[in-house]
């Protein structure tokens, strides 16, 4: 399943390839002119691939990493 992000900023990875997430775990926060959004797990799996680096700058419905 590929996460998105919600809109364009600047993306705070807190999760990594290989760790296990749960349901409504926070695994990045996209933050643009003082508004941060965090961007939760839909559902229980593992990080499979991030696709941006830490930091990076993100565009509205860019894939931000995909899981498993």
């Amino acid at each position: 399943m590929n996460i998105c992000a919600p809109f364009a900023g600047i993306v705070h990875l807190e999760v990594a390839e290989g760790d296990t997430v749960d349901t409504g775990q926070t695994i990045a926060v996209v933050e643009t002119v003082k508004l941060q959004a965090p961007v939760v797990a839909p559902g229980p799996g593992t990080i499979a691939a991030i696709n941006v680096a830490n930091f990076a700058d993100v565009t509205g419905g860019d894939v931000l990493l995909e899981l498993k």
